[in-house]
């Protein structure tokens, strides 16, 4: 899979937990304020005030924590494990002070190799940038996001590349659009020009000249080694996809507006009535936009609106954007003669019966690197033959089917790559492996139905590379939105806790324990659905918070080293004397499941078990 693929993949599960993370600390109503006032062309003034809100900034710091890159650290070598540690109030207080007076912390430099040979370079601000960045988009998507064209999905909440492949299949099988113009803009991140920039945010409604002085240091922030840059956004920062979004989203409009969204003082009963007029009665051309981050098409019927539209857009970036086209990379197809590559994937338009419909397969560079990956890792498992390498495989085997299922000729360019990987895992992993093994629940679940014989390696069940069908995909539903009501109703997934309690334990942190302490009890609340851990009796705000390993004997505030239980049973869970411990266990009647658990836990901080009479 292509190193873009690999991002989109790791920022899904992501992209999934923030509209919990909304719940929990309790802003989805500013969140949807701001959306639908931003739906009604609002100006916003007043954003400072939002960004440093106390819910806001440990909502930062728990997306942020979430992130693998919170591990990374910046030119001072901070990660998000310097913060865990430090009490709430020391957090809240260290980001109010750096925004009262923003300077940003220089940004590391990172050189990433490219497959042709070149260099991709990431910069990385400090932890506390990105903390303090990540506030700021929190505040500033939903009022991009009522703004955004709706056929842009690249690094948009409840949108993927799936979604912007569904749209141009249908383009080509429905709407007959068998002409693509591709527009590669040269150097795009590296070239975007910041006044502009402010220009556009500020034409969008945030007006906030405090926020806006902010966000202009951010973009002048020094590269370490490199200096101060006078143009471009940084990849690797965490507001640098929603800038660019924003950057381009006038793009969007201005081709949208030559025809899908064109204002006619005619009235229609439906964009099908709409169109069907302006195809008999007017001079427009037929275009449609499809963007991802800065890869974008545009679908055309004919040869002549493509090459009218090719030169009006490289003309409008140069004049609009001060962007400049990479002549060798940009081009027009003709799918009906050739393949176009958008995201990972070949697309061609060829005739089935009497129609004409997109047929899509991996590009050879995807093939390539697809095979590359799975190869190395057969061969870090000769090296290094213990299971969790096993797993590892597995898993990208079935990162890669995820993510090119949506080709119709997935299992063709699968089976190849099974078959020039066929005799290097044969030979390679022969020491390692078995007749029988275990085959796990997601085997079973994708794979089983699947013909040819079963390879277990270190006992367990390899995924077939070949294992895998086309699974179409499907258009992106415009009415999802993480900031509407009826949006929500589409995708949230019902918490089953009392918010009252949550909001509670939000607002509620224990003094002068770590930050990541009180945001771990939060985490637990929801994941144990309220209950108490030991009796599974309901909580209320007696909640206690119990450290598997004291922390006088090397116990930390981490996830996996804390449960929440009752007051009676973290007493109990203590407990030394006779008495107490009668007291207690004869007030909290545990079964015989309970007890096993709760004498695990006092074993754990060196008590003696209750033998249960």
């Amino acid at each position: 899979m292509e190193k873009k693929s690999f991002l989109k993949l790791q920022l899904k599960s992501m992209k999934k937990n923030i509209l919990r993370f909304n719940e929990y600390y309790n802003s989805k109503h500013i969140l949807d304020n701001l959306y639908r006032q931003s739906l009604q062309g609002c100006k916003f003034n007043k954003l400072y005030n939002l960004i440093i809100r106390d819910e806001n900034i440990l909502l930062a710091y728990r997306t942020i924590k979430t992130n693998s890159g919170s591990k990374t650290g910046g030119v001072n070598n901070h990660t998000i494990e310097y913060w865990e540690h430090k009490t709430v109030e020391e957090f809240l207080n260290y980001i109010k002070a750096r925004l009262s007076d923003y300077k940003p912390q220089k940004v590391r430099r990172v050189e990433i190799p490219k497959d042709n040979g070149k260099v991709r370079p990431l910069g990385i601000p400090t932890i506390e940038d990105r903390i303090i960045q990540q506030c700021i988009k929190q505040v500033l998507e939903p009022i991009c996001e009522a703004k955004f064209h709706p056929n842009s999905y690249g690094f948009r909440p409840n949108r993927s590349t799936e979604h912007a492949m569904a749209y141009l299949v249908k383009k080509i099988n429905l709407d007959k659009n068998y002409y693509l113009v591709d527009i590669d803009i040269a150097g795009f991140f590296d070239n975007v020009n910041h006044g502009k920039l402010i220009k556009q945010m500020w034409a969008i409604g945030i007006q906030d000249k405090k926020l806006i002085s902010i966000l202009s240091s951010m973009l002048k922030a020094e590269i370490d080694g490199i200096g101060i840059l006078t143009k471009g956004v940084p990849q690797g920062g965490i507001l640098s996809p929603l800038l660019s979004n924003i950057v381009l989203n006038e793009l969007d409009w201005w081709i949208s507006d030559q025809w899908e969204t064109y204002k006619s003082r005619a009235q229609y009963s439906d964009n099908s009535s709409k169109y069907g007029h302006l195809r008999k009665k007017s001079n427009l051309k037929e275009i449609y936009i499809v963007r991802y981050a800065d890869d974008f098409k545009i679908a055309c019927k004919n040869k002549e609106t493509a090459e009218k539209i090719f030169y009006a857009t490289k003309q409008w970036l140069k004049e609009r954007l001060n962007l400049n086209i990479s002549e060798e990379k940009s081009s027009i197809t003709n799918l009906k003669k050739a393949n176009s590559e958008y995201l990972g994937f070949k697309i061609k338009a060829k005739r089935k019966g009497n129609k004409i419909v997109a047929k899509t397969y991996m590009t050879d560079k995807a093939k390539k690197k697809a095979e590359e990956n799975i190869r190395n890792q057969i061969k870090y498992i000769q090296k290094s033959n213990n299971p969790y390498t096993v797993y590892l495989l597995n898993r990208i085997i079935a990162g890669l089917h995820h993510y090119y299922q949506m080709a119709t000729g997935v299992n063709s360019d699968f089976s190849k790559i099974e078959h020039n990987l066929s005799q290097s895992r044969k030979t390679r992993l022969r020491s390692v492996t078995t007749k029988n093994g275990e085959q796990s629940t997601e085997y079973i679940k994708k794979y089983s139905h699947y013909g040819g014989k079963i390879i277990y390696a270190m006992k367990i069940a390899v995924f077939p590379i070949n294992g895998v069908k086309t699974k179409f995909p499907k258009v992106h539903n415009q009415n999802v939105s993480n900031y509407t009501k009826d949006g929500r109703k589409i995708i949230h997934k019902s918490l089953n806790v009392n918010l009252d309690m949550l909001n509670y334990l939000v607002h509620h942190p224990v003094a002068n324990k770590s930050v990541e302490y009180n945001d771990n009890r939060i985490s637990l609340y929801v994941a144990q659905e309220g209950l108490c851990a030991v009796s599974q009796i309901i909580l209320d705000r007696t909640i206690e918070v119990h450290h598997k390993t004291p922390v006088n004997k090397g116990g930390d505030d981490k996830y996996a080293n804390l449960l929440l239980v009752s007051s009676s049973v973290h007493k109990l869970i203590h407990a030394t004397s006779e008495n107490v411990i009668k007291e207690y266990s004869m007030y909290l009647n545990l079964n015989a499941k309970q007890l096993k658990k709760l004498n695990k836990l006092r074993k754990n901080i060196g008590n003696e078990i209750i033998v249960n009479t």
